[in-house]
């Protein structure tokens, strides 16, 4: 098996909508239901500014599909599909062929380069809008060994039109996935080279430990593998970094230490953020608040980047938000006895084995993990768990 080209575990194909429907878990009946649909009802268009104050086009999807774009995630791509070393983002770490369960997130990606003298980008124009549907069949039948009338199928739920969309949950394995005939040959030529190549989904970067290393030779075996699945590249975003007075940053990391580290003044940016955060508790009320709760979280999402990368403030810092954990109030209670009556009128109707079903009830859980933090809730908590046993999910 070539170790360059991502390959499926499974050796028997996928052909029929029975056994499309037996793989997800779902009836032919519901295939045919969402294969029913318009584009308008299965996508809505959403729009989201971009740091340049352009707009990003992304799509929300309707519930059914939602949930089957899901299953195939789970129970294709993450289950079956063995993945290259070199690609990152939409990757299931355990799936890389050598049982290592390599992390592959932007934090691993970056690693890779560590210690490189000059780097060179390549980002791909709109890569999601320009991957047409005849390269997600030869996708989906090549890689993944789904033939006939399920092909046929998948390939329709993966894409609005012509093209797959930013939004659909299939997309970025898709886009990971979709030069997987012609990418292992451009890694040989670079490892041939000395060269490290890496991809996070859009993302190409190439790095030599050699200062003002000419990559011209590389980039035009990207650009011609690019172009041979008409996929443009941003001449304004590629670009080749030396390593200089200024450190070298592969997704927003430095990479001129053996490991990846956080630049200073994002760590500074951090801790201004935490110390902010701990004036707003000692205000009245403020821990009960939704944008104390928003902010809290926000806060927590930046210092686990701390973690992440192994800083030593992490710890720390941890702990100094934990000891301001927002609290509880009388919204909570609220909601939590909103998804109780929810999940009792879902009970009555004989959902209680459904899919949905369970996520709700683990969901409802999950919200009332707050009212721990405060003995004031013990009897409302207790109300509401006698209730939740009587309406547990098959």
């Amino acid at each position: 098996m070539d170790k360059l080209k991502p390959y499926s575990k499974s050796k028997a194909p996928i052909t029929s909508l029975s056994k499309l429907a037996q793989t997800l878990s779902v009836s032919v009946d519901q295939l045919n239901e969402i294969a029913g649909l318009s584009d308008e009802e299965k996508y809505v268009l959403k729009e989201l500014p971009k740091a340049d104050g352009s707009k990003r086009i992304v799509y929300s999807l309707h519930p059914k599909m939602r949930l089957l774009q899901s299953r195939v995630n789970k129970r294709i791509f993450k289950e079956l599909v063995v993945f290259p070393r070199f690609l990152f983002g939409s990757v299931p770490g355990k799936n890389d062929g050598l049982n290592s369960h390599i992390k592959r997130d932007y934090v691993s990606c970056a690693k890779a380069h560590c210690g490189a003298k000059t780097v060179l980008k390549v980002d791909i124009s709109n890569f999601f809008d320009n991957i047409h549907k005849d390269l997600v069949s030869d996708v989906l039948e090549n890689v993944l060994n789904i033939k006939d009338e399920a092909l046929k199928y998948l390939t329709t739920l993966c894409c609005k039109g012509d093209f797959v969309v930013q939004g659909a949950l299939t997309s970025s394995y898709i886009a990971t996935l979709c030069l997987y005939e012609r990418e292992g040959d451009v890694v040989q030529r670079a490892l041939r080279k000395n060269l490290v190549y890496t991809r996070l989904v859009d993302d190409i970067t190439v790095s030599s430990k050699i200062n003002d290393y000419d990559f011209s030779q590389i980039l035009n075996h990207i650009e011609n593998m690019l172009s041979e699945h008409d996929l443009p590249i941003n001449k304004r975003k590629t670009k080749i970094f030396h390593c200089s007075s200024e450190p070298i940053k592969i997704h927003g990391l430095r990479i001129d230490y053996k490991s990846p580290r956080l630049p200073s003044d994002e760590v500074k940016r951090i801790r201004a953020s935490l110390h902010n955060l701990k004036q707003l508790s000692i205000k009245n009320n403020t821990k009960t608040s939704v944008a104390y709760r928003k902010e809290f979280n926000r806060c927590m999402g930046r210092v686990h980047k701390l973690g992440r990368v192994g800083h030593e403030k992490y710890e720390q810092f941890k702990q100094q938000l934990l000891a301001i954990k927002p609290m509880p109030s009388k919204r909570d209670v609220a909601v939590v006895e909103a998804a109780v009556s929810s999940l009792e009128t879902s009970f009555v109707n004989g959902n209680n084995g459904k899919h949905w079903y369970k996520r709700k009830y683990n969901l409802t859980l999950y919200k009332m993990i707050i009212f721990t933090r405060s003995d004031a809730f013990d009897e409302v908590v207790k109300g509401f768990r006698v209730r939740l046993r009587k309406v547990r999910p098959i």
